[in-house]
């Protein structure tokens, strides 16, 4: 069960009690038909709020997660002492990827519920259409790594088939290309061609300010990856959107 900022702030426990009877069922169905390998995915936000940056793998468990998806978080965390269990017990090596902001193609683009970068795409979008200004929730400061869905797919099948550990791996672009939400919103608009007033509602929470993580260790496994530049993986998305509007989610 995954949502935005605010579905988060209003559904912690459906998020919580959700995602821990997914965790125990998943897991626990592949051990008793002995699947060999299970990768699971975390998120960023699992990290302490209060921390030193950039975050890395060794620090989840360090303090509690921002107030604002404390069910969510914990739920997550709890797969990585889920897997280390599998481990010492029974040898499964199943483990887990901590990918960052994701968005691409067939994403989730609710404007209400949605992820922030889609939803920027959507109302952009609409207001492109109304004529109207676009309204980004919150002062446009907060800062986020976003990965693009199709590296993060490359990412995924190399830890199915080569990532043998069972600690978790961050799946991210570098520190140097984390961006704040303004400027992914100038993104956005130069990608749909926007041309009208953007207003941020400062009235709207931003949310954990930061969450700036280290992807040293996919370095030293994976040194060559290229990541597609953030530019072009907006461009690619929003082009998706207006192509198949109709029946994207939203």
């Amino acid at each position: 069960m995954v949502g935005g900022l605010f579905m988060n702030m209003r559904q912690n426990l459906n998020f919580w009690r959700n995602n821990i009877y997914i965790n125990d069922n998943v897991l626990q169905m592949a051990h008793e038909f002995d699947v060999q390998k299970v990768v699971s995915c975390l998120s960023t936000c699992i990290f302490p709020d209060k921390t030193t940056y950039p975050i890395d793998e060794t620090m989840i468990h360090n303090g509690p997660p921002h107030e604002s998806n404390f069910g969510y978080s914990y739920a997550k965390r709890m797969i990585d002492v889920h897997n280390r269990a599998y481990f010492e017990q029974h040898g499964r090596r199943y483990t887990a990827v901590i990918p960052t902001n994701v968005f691409g193609p067939h994403d989730n683009f609710n404007i209400e519920d949605g992820h922030v970068l889609p939803g920027l795409i959507h109302k952009t979008y609409k207001a492109q259409r109304e004529e109207t200004a676009l309204q980004v929730w919150g002062s446009g400061r907060p800062r986020r790594q976003f990965i693009y869905s199709l590296d993060l797919a490359r990412l995924f099948l190399w830890v199915l088939r080569e990532y043998n550990e069972v600690e978790p791996i961050i799946l991210s672009v570098g520190e140097e290309d984390e961006v704040s939400i303004k400027e992914a919103a100038e993104a956005v608009v130069e990608a749909l061609g926007f041309k009208g007033e953007v207003v941020y509602d400062t009235n709207k929470a931003d949310g954990q300010f930061k969450k700036t993580a280290s992807n040293a260790k996919l370095c030293k496994y994976l040194p060559d990856f290229n990541f597609t530049p953030f530019r072009t993986a907006i461009k690619e998305t929003c082009d998706w959107f207006v192509a198949n509007y109709d029946n994207a989610r939203k």
